[in-house]
């Protein structure tokens, strides 16, 4: 027998092919059973179905969060109430909206059912707040300040004033303006959906995905000084769903 054989028929290099086999095989089991936790089981559109899939559901494995609460995944999700109807009765079907999808969640407009507490940063301080709370942030001298600027929406209409500027504390830059509307409401809108334009006396902020009363329609938080997970999702997506949804035009083709 040649170097390395076991039996005429087996040798160790045979071993380590089907040893690796094995192996990957077992890894794509387990990498594909670790992705069960979380979206499954599946929801469909036939009531209390809910299928797993061809391998079976990971045993559950429970997290411990920094505050102290615990979390179990995989787990039986709630089924989220969907303001659609699909346009022909076939599985693949479009969905059309039946009320507001911006304030739906319908689309671009939809939202992740993120914690409905807020972020915190690794010192245990609110991640999203506005300045007048964050005292040991400001703005660079270098550039603009917009708290007080007119806010110019989609529709040409001033929706409010620029009051505060929300900023990331772990990250140390600004995420959201705050806007003072003229019925006395506070909304904050992300700033990367917003224009800034310097003029030598002031400037003006744009917001061209929205109208000026679906800016004051927009979805507020709960607290006047931070914001949960949850709101922040769906602020971001009900303002970017705008550049679909603000107007009937936008939702037709270019040509």
């Amino acid at each position: 027998m040649q170097t390395g054989a076991i039996t005429p028929y087996i040798d160790v290099a045979q071993l380590t092919l089907y040893a690796f086999w094995i192996f990957f095989a077992g890894l794509v089991i387990y990498l594909t059973m670790e992705s069960k936790r979380e979206g499954f089981p599946l929801i469909t559109n036939r009531e209390g179905e809910r299928p797993t899939g061809i391998l079976p559901m990971p045993a559950p494995k429970t997290f411990i969060f920094a505050d102290g609460t615990t979390k179990s995944v995989p787990m039986m999700e709630p089924e989220e109430i969907v303001h659609a109807l699909q346009h022909q009765n076939f599985e693949g079907a479009p969905w059309v909206p039946t009320g507001d999808p911006m304030q739906d969640g319908m689309g671009p407009a939809g939202y992740a059912l993120r914690a409905t507490t807020p972020e915190l940063t690794f010192h245990g301080e609110h991640r999203t707040v506005p300045l007048r709370v964050a005292a040991d942030h400001w703005v660079a001298e270098e550039d603009p300040d917009p708290r007080g600027w007119d806010v110019i929406t989609a529709d040409h209409e001033v929706a409010g004033t620029v009051s505060d500027i929300w900023i990331d504390r772990a990250e140390a830059n600004a995420r959201f303006i705050e806007v003072a509307t003229p019925a006395g409401g506070h909304v904050i809108v992300p700033i990367e959906l917003t224009q800034v334009e310097t003029r030598r006396v002031g400037g003006i902020i744009r917001v061209v995905s929205v109208t000026a009363a679906q800016l004051a329609a927009a979805p507020h938080t709960e607290s006047p000084d931070c914001l949960t997970a949850r709101e922040e999702d769906r602020i971001q997506a009900y303002f970017a769903s705008g550049h679909l949804y603000a107007f009937p035009s936008r939702q037709e083709p270019l040509i």
